[in-house]
């Protein structure tokens, strides 16, 4: 294999911290959640577009059978509401105790797979679940013992998390079938028009906003959306898929490291503990899967 120009794990890090900054981009905005999340999915689907307006794109859309169409549109929905409750639960607790309990995504990830799909499960996957469990409810209980609306935030991110689970869970499905630009670029406008939506009957005004949160928008949709997760598709050629996944799973390191900073954030032992047993819990869990995937696919 070629050698790479740029060091893929110093891409890896540049893409962990793209996403990383969603968070505070968030919390320094300061136009409502579901605006918020509008304008982040308006811009990636603006600055797409040059990528998806090809002959082969166009010509793949009228090939998308009605099943795919509608787990897209289905993917996009959740996607949304995952974005407004993930960005509301910023307004009433820590960047440090959102961004761990969202990254609760993997263990939310293989109970749907066995509840819908049969998947099997290992006793260290469900181990892994009840280690990252427990690290949730020392969270949830240090800062319920800061504030209940501390605590209510927690159970916003949560409910968030098995939002974007469920989106995965149907765009996993259509992927089989429909190219990365094509359903990136249908779920992102499906998830566009549903926030447009909810804009206009949660009463959430698109405009007027100062000139900083139009930046914020933008940025919102140029580092963690597009430039995050293309640097993440980058380094696959290099780095195996686990290494990417852990090195994802330091999002929430990456978010309070920048909130301790940026935002003067106050980081609580009960946080950092439940932080640390949380990642080592689904650190736990992606070893494992990838052990068994690797597993199967060996030959015998």
């Amino acid at each position: 294999m070629e050698e790479p120009k740029i060091n893929p794990y110093a891409v890896l890090a540049i893409g962990v911290l793209s996403v990383s900054a969603s968070a505070i981009f968030v919390k320094l905005c300061s136009a409502p959640s579901g605006t918020i999340a509008f304008y982040r999915l308006f811009f990636s689907v603006i600055l797409m577009l040059p990528l998806f307006l090809t002959k082969k794109h166009i010509a793949e859309l009228r090939l998308i059978t009605k099943k795919d169409w509608l787990y897209s549109a289905i993917a996009g929905i959740l996607l949304a509401f995952h974005f407004i409750l993930w960005f509301e639960s910023l307004n009433y607790t820590s960047v440090a105790s959102s961004t761990v309990l969202v990254t609760l995504q993997p263990i939310f990830a293989f109970i749907g797979t066995y509840l819908f799909f049969k998947e099997k499960l290992s006793g260290k996957a469900i181990l892994s679940g009840i280690i990252a469990v427990a690290g949730s409810v020392v969270i949830s209980w240090g800062d319920f013992q800061i504030s209940g609306t501390a605590l209510f935030g927690d159970f916003l991110a949560l409910i968030a998390c098995a939002f974007v689970t469920g989106y995965l869970l149907f765009g996993q499905d259509v992927r089989k079938r429909v190219s990365l630009i094509t359903y990136t670029f249908v779920l992102y406008f499906m998830s566009t028009i549903t926030l447009f939506v909810y804009a206009l009957l949660a009463d959430q005004p698109l405009y007027p906003y100062p000139a900083k949160d139009w930046i914020y928008f933008i940025l919102l949709a140029l580092l963690p959306n597009l430039l995050g997760h293309s640097l993440f598709n980058w380094s696959l050629k290099w780095l195996s898929t686990s290494t990417i996944s852990m090195a994802i799973l330091f999002e929430p390191v990456g978010a309070t490291i920048l909130a301790y900073f940026l935002l003067d954030e106050k980081v609580v032992w009960t946080q950092i503990l439940g932080g640390i047993i949380v990642i080592g819990g689904i650190l736990l869990f992606v070893i494992d899967e990838r052990k068994i995937k690797k597993q199967i696919n060996s030959p015998a």
